[in-house]
């Protein structure tokens, strides 16, 4: 594999694990971390007899391992103490063909499962599974951290290259090193930014700005067929990250394919916060976001109804706006499709870890100063959650092989992140991560208490295989909780990479006829396409859009245009 591709494949694997919501929570508190290992120590110990067990079996492995490595340096295809999984890390013959480099691999791989058996020694009742939980993260990323693969001279692939290059590898690497602890923080750089530019090669969709207050710009995009459906589409994304991972590269963007699918498309693209909107709150984003995008769009289209297209936060608020605008006799919400959303917070994956009452008063000691959350405040906790591909991928890429990070457009717009108003962060994380109010019915937006049974329109909705902010089993879950007709389907990818699907060679989706109450089930019935999602929903929405007409023009007498996409606050 050549140099390009091996820093691409690296790029791919971030991608896949990337969670920017993950900028919902406090820093890793390691107080309460260190406080839920010695729980959990202390119920092992409680089991002296398991631990004994464990004990024993790693002691057995190591003993085997000199044997197993001398067995196959003579030839003999002696199976190892320690099956070996498909980890990328391990990829190089030497680790097998090697007696030095196996016993190494063959040695981590036994502390490693040790470790899991005295976890699984201490995890305890259902009650004990948030410390459980976290002293699963504390060991992962200490044996992360102390893997072979992460250091020069342990390093089969990394040697090989510093000889093949007599030493020049080892040298760009050190100069990596040396930039990385001068300019971003100590830690390998994952992407190169420089190639992409707003407005050329990301965000790069034509349209035009035709409305904007305090909170947020609607754009409108330029039609790319002579008809259009008479019903259009709005973008509801989330404004934990910029809007435009919905309106990526040409050719990967999910609004282009809108648009060339014969849809009037607008989106969203919301203020990045600063100290002024210390008090704006999740009512303001409802009615100055999605509420009002509404008016302008039945001005400039006039449109009865509108379809909405939410992402993660974007699609919570989508739900909640469908259920404000239903109990107030609003009935201009179309379809609803929600993308990695989740509206029931009762399972709410690796974040559940940090959104306990400890935790979140934190956070809003954090806040209290500046009035928002710091758009770096969680990066360096999700990574460590995710540090063999957010972090150590890049350790051995960047220092050891002596490699660039490549130019890749989901990385570059999550690096471009963005803060979040104090009051409304405080509110949605106490309303939903830690009472779940919205599922529960209780939820009160603006005046009104949330039913989302009370929403009949027909739903899409998306769930990612790999995707640990929004499991797919809890987004499933709106299934039961929206009145109308709700098409599920899963698909390939994470939480963003699942999103950025579009048509290739890798991509699939699963979906069936029937929605029953237990996903597994779901699953079991499902069929599964190869193809992309996409494809699905363009079809899905246009049973829905309602006839063909000519395009409506971009803005209108009370809403003329403004400016270009994508406009001014997608810059701040």
């Amino acid at each position: 594999m050549s140099e390009r591709e091996l820093a691409w494949d690296a790029a791919e694997s971030a991608a896949g694990n990337l969670g920017p919501e993950s900028s919902l929570v406090a820093r890793l508190d390691s107080g309460g971390f260190g406080e839920a290992v010695a729980a959990v120590l202390q119920r092992a110990a409680s089991h002296p007899g398991d631990v004994a067990v464990a004990s024993l079996r790693f002691v057995g492995r190591l003993a085997l391992v000199g044997p197993t490595a001398f067995s196959r340096w003579l030839g003999v295809d002696a199976a190892p103490p320690v099956a070996v999984e498909n980890d990328r890390r391990f990829a190089d013959p030497a680790w097998e063909e090697n007696p030095a480099f196996f016993a190494l691999r063959q040695s981590y791989l036994s502390a490693v499962a040790l470790a899991d058996e005295l976890l699984d020694a201490g995890r305890g009742s259902a009650a004990d599974a948030s410390s459980a939980g976290k002293a699963e993260i504390v060991t992962r990323l200490f044996f992360d951290a102390v893997a072979p693969t992460n250091f020069l001279l342990t390093n089969p692939a990394a040697l090989k290259r510093a000889f093949e290059t007599a030493g020049g590898s080892v040298a760009a690497g050190a100069r990596n090193f040396v930039e990385d602890a001068l300019h971003n923080k100590g830690r390998p750089r994952q992407v190169d930014t420089r190639p992409f530019q707003l407005g050329q090669n990301l965000a790069a969709t034509p349209g035009k700005v035709v409305f904007r207050n305090d909170l947020m710009e609607l754009i409108q995009y330029a039609p790319q067929t002579d008809r259009v459906h008479t019903v259009p589409v709005l973008a509801s994304p989330p404004w934990i990250n910029k809007y435009y991972v919905m309106d990526l590269a040409p050719g990967r963007s999910f609004l282009e394919w809108a648009v060339q699918h014969r849809r009037t498309v607008f989106a969203i693209s919301y203020r990045n916060p600063d100290e002024t909107m210390r008090n704006v709150t999740l009512d303001d984003y409802l009615i100055q976001g999605p509420r009002a995008a509404l008016d302008v769009i039945a001005d400039i289209t006039g449109a009865d109804t509108v379809d909405i297209v939410g992402l993660c936060l974007g699609g919570a608020l989508t739900a909640m706006t469908a259920a404000y605008l239903t109990d107030t006799g609003d009935t201009r919400i179309g379809s609803l499709t929600l993308l990695n959303t989740l509206l029931d917070y009762s399972d709410p994956g690796a974040l559940g870890l940090f959104t306990d009452e400890k935790n979140v008063a934190q956070l809003e000691r954090q806040m209290a100063a500046k009035g928002f959350l710091e758009a770096s405040s969680m990066a360096t906790t999700f990574d460590l959650l995710r540090a063999n591909d957010l972090i150590f991928n890049y350790v051995v890429s960047n220092w050891l092989m002596g490699q660039d990070p490549p130019a890749f457009d989901i990385l570059a717009w999550n690096a471009d992140s963005t803060r979040m108003p104090a009051a409304m962060h405080s509110f949605y994380l106490r309303s939903l991560y830690l009472n779940n109010l919205l599922a529960r019915g209780e939820l009160e937006i603006a005046g009104q208490r949330l039913a989302l049974s009370d929403v009949k329109s027909d739903a899409y909705i998306v769930g990612a295989i790999n995707d640990h902010i929004v499991p797919w089993t809890g987004s499933y879950q709106a299934t039961r909780l929206l009145a109308g007709d709700v098409r599920y389907v899963l698909t390939s990818g994470g939480h963003i990479a699942g999103i950025v699907n579009p048509p290739n060679p890798k991509a699939w989706y699963e979906a069936a006829d029937h929605n029953p109450v237990d996903p597994a089930q779901w699953r079991a019935k499902a069929s599964r396409v190869n193809g992309s999602w996409w494809e699905d929903w363009a079809q899905w929405g246009a049973d829905r859009a309602g006839p063909l007409r000519s395009p409506p023009p971009l803005g209108s007498e009370i809403y003329p245009a403004l400016g270009d996409a994508p406009g001014e606050y997608i810059r701040g």
